[in-house]
């Protein structure tokens, strides 16, 4: 990511340490003049929740929902697959069916990625136009097989521009997390392996930005 020139807030400013810590936790006793060719620094970061690779909890649709602070970590690495839908074009529905069809075995407790090559437009006109998750097959990956978290590569899986969210508020409801504006789903070479992401655990953050690490199985 660069400062200043996402989509969402990103703003990084310098500040010389002891400048700062001479207002915080030193005194004027244990201030330290440090040569002039010292560089050493503090920054503060100006960075909205939804600044690149992001997961969004339940609090960002539901106002007593799991925030970054209380979501279960358990949930947010493990078990992961990876369905492959890249062939769908904008506002077209990714239906329960087409989920069964692929083949790849949904376990309760899955992570869920959904392929739909997405990034490879970001931060173009098309940036978001994007597949999305039907009703029924958000149902099916919540209420039926009880899966963990879901993620796509596009910066969403609804229709954008509606007045509501009806498919964040099913995942959110069932107490499921969204990765959304991943990378590289197309680098990888198996359907199923582990996934690691570690938010921050800031109370009442809606979204955090996050690293994505997936594992698969060097013997396949």
């Amino acid at each position: 990511m660069i400062p200043e020139k996402e989509e969402f807030p990103l703003k990084i400013t310098i500040f010389n340490t002891d400048e700062v810590m001479a207002k915080t936790v030193r005194d004027e006793e244990h201030r330290i003049e440090r040569r002039a060719d010292i560089w050493y620094i503090l920054q503060e970061v100006l960075l909205g929740s939804h600044v690149g690779t992001h997961v969004e909890f339940p609090y960002h649709h539901l106002k007593n929902g799991m925030s970054a602070a209380d979501y279960p970590l358990e949930r947010l690495m493990g078990d992961t697959v990876l369905l492959n839908f890249s062939h769908k074009k904008k506002d077209e529905e990714i239906t329960r069916q087409e989920i069964v069809d692929t083949g790849v075995e949904i376990r309760s407790g899955d992570i869920v990625l959904i392929r739909t090559d997405m990034h490879k437009l970001w931060k173009t006109p098309q940036g978001h136009d994007r597949p999305v998750l039907s009703i029924e097959a958000t149902r099916y990956l919540v209420q039926e097989i009880g899966i963990h978290c879901i993620g796509t590569d596009a910066t969403g899986l609804e229709v954008r521009g509606r007045d509501d969210q009806p498919v964040h508020e099913l995942l959110f409801a069932g107490n499921v997390a969204m990765i959304e504006s991943l990378t590289n789903l197309d680098k990888l070479r198996q359907s199923r392996f582990e996934i690691i992401m570690l938010p921050l655990m800031i109370e009442g953050m809606d979204s955090c930005p996050v690293r994505v690490v997936a594992l698969e199985d060097e013997a396949e």
